[in-house]
């Protein structure tokens, strides 16, 4: 993840273009809404396809 970052971005899966949006949180993985990306838990991975966080790209609008 870049420094710049922000708690609002949002992070694509490079595999299956899962988005995570942390103003949704995870519900397979019962991450409530307003999770940042980078407070996920370690072991998180991709909800969709098992893809590591290390797969996961920045979208950056920071809406």
């Amino acid at each position: 993840m870049t420094a710049d970052a922000t708690s609002l971005d949002r992070f694509e899966c490079g595999i299956c273009w899962q988005v995570y949006d942390p103003a949704e949180g995870d519900p397979v993985w019962q991450i409530p809404p307003g999770v940042a990306f980078e407070d996920l838990p370690e072991e998180w991975c991709c909800p969709n396809c098992d893809a590591p966080r290390t797969k996961f790209m920045r979208l950056g609008d920071g809406r």
